[in-house]
């Protein structure tokens, strides 16, 4: 077993200002910043400060590629994520042919999710762990409402 947790992940921006206007307003706590470096660290937990670090490193646009990394959250929170995320001024996005009318469930996790774009296209996800798993599941992605639906495992 892995003995460990995952403590900071980094990631690239074409534009510092702009992810940090962006990571701010998704609630995350600015930690550091070094201009000379052109980066900025950000705490995902303002309570827990030192549990968990996002770096944002600016690069040219010939160095930057995209990536993917997601938000874990509660029950409640993926509930209202949208509405959260469009009171932000930000869209949800569709993803695995499914629209962003509410979260989408992984099946095989099972986890609730909705994904998001970045000011530089990186696609974020919010994800919520599901306490069980159902009955019968045939499809791999579903909204929400459908897996709500469905049967618990015994």
């Amino acid at each position: 077993m892995f003995p460990g947790t995952l403590y900071e992940t980094h990631v690239q921006t074409k534009n510092l200002e702009a992810a940090i206007e962006f990571y701010n307003k998704l609630g995350l706590d600015l930690a550091h910043y070094i201009e000379e470096r052109r980066v900025a660290f950000f705490w995902f937990d303002k309570n827990k400060k030192r549990e968990q670090m996002l770096g944002v490193w600016e690069v040219s646009e010939e160095e930057f590629h995209k990536s993917h990394f997601a938000f874990k959250i509660n029950y409640e929170d993926i509930i209202n994520a949208r509405e959260w995320l469009l009171n932000k001024g930000i869209s949800p996005r569709s993803a695995f042919g499914l629209e962003p009318t509410e979260p989408m469930v992984q099946t095989w996790t099972p986890t609730a999710n909705l994904y998001f774009y970045d000011p530089d296209g990186k696609s974020l996800e919010f994800l919520c762990l599901l306490p069980e798993k159902k009955k019968n599941v045939v499809q791999d992605v579903m909204y929400l409402s459908e897996w709500e639906k469905m049967e618990n495992e015994e």
